[in-house]
C-alpha cells in the first residue's frame, strides 16, 4: 500500500519536473533569440525572476523525487516508518502528511 502511494508521488514529481524542465528550456530558448538586456530592459527583471523561479521549482521537484526514492529503499529494507534519529516508529499521522519522512517529529 505505502509502495503504491510512494510510486504515485514519484510519478507526479517526475511529471512536474518534466514540465518545469520544458518550460525552463523554452524560456532560455526564447531569451536567447532576443537581444533583451536583463539589467536594463524593463522586462528583464521579470524574465530573470521567472528563470530563477522555474529553476528553484525544478530543483524542488528533483529533490522530491530523491526523497521518494530514498523512502522506497527504506520500504525495501523494512526500515520505512522508523525514525533515523531515535529508532522509534514515526507516527502514522506524520507519514500520512510526509510519506517520505525520515525522522519523527521529536527528532525533526
Amino acid at each position: 500500500m505505502i509502495r503504491d502511494e510512494l510510486l504515485r508521488l514519484r510519478a507526479s514529481a517526475q511529471a512536474e519536473a518534466a514540465t518545469l524542465a520544458r518550460d525552463l528550456a523554452e524560456l532560455f530558448s526564447a531569451s536567447r533569440g532576443s537581444n533583451a538586456d536583463d539589467e536594463h530592459d524593463p522586462e528583464g527583471a521579470t524574465i530573470g525572476f521567472e528563470r530563477a523561479q522555474l529553476t528553484a521549482l525544478l530543483a524542488a521537484a528533483r529533490e522530491r523525487i530523491a526523497e521518494v526514492d530514498d523512502a522506497l529503499r527504506r520500504v525495501d529494507a523494512a526500515t520505512y516508518g522508523v525514525c533515523e534519529g531515535c529508532g522509534q516508529p514515526i507516527a502514522g499521522e506524520r507519514l500520512a502528511v510526509r510519506p517520505f519522512a525520515r525522522r519523527c517529529v521529536a527528532c525533526g
